[in-house]
């Protein structure tokens, strides 16, 4: 079976995403939540004054703030690409080192 994941400095991203990760990295996560929990409080009080459009325009914009709020955490605490830094700061994958595939998994338990 061909193996199609991409592994750990493979690929990396361009400088306009490095640009953006490193500008929006500044932001605190929980503007996000906030972000995400005014919407829903507008989307409820357009609803409440029978404003079904706006309501649920508003309110669909929740999830995508919650969504860059983990991706900002994300960059955050590994880094864009999340590669090694070479100035002794941890490695991203130290957290990964009692990981086994799932083909390792498969031999060890073949001997039913």
């Amino acid at each position: 079976m061909t193996d199609y994941r991409v592994n750990r400095g493979e690929s990396q991203e361009d400088q306009v995403t490095a640009a953006i990760e490193n500008t929006t990295s500044k932001v605190p996560s929980s503007a996000f939540l906030a972000l995400a929990l005014a919407s829903m409080a507008v989307s409820a009080t357009f609803q409440a004054l029978n404003r079904k459009h706006e309501s649920i325009f508003i309110g669909q914009w929740a999830a995508p703030f919650l969504l860059l709020g983990i991706y900002n955490k994300m960059v955050k605490q590994h880094g864009s690409d999340g590669r090694n830094k070479s100035r002794g700061e941890s490695s991203y994958s130290e957290g990964f080192s009692s990981y086994r595939s799932p083909e390792s998994s498969y031999s060890q338990t073949a001997g039913i």
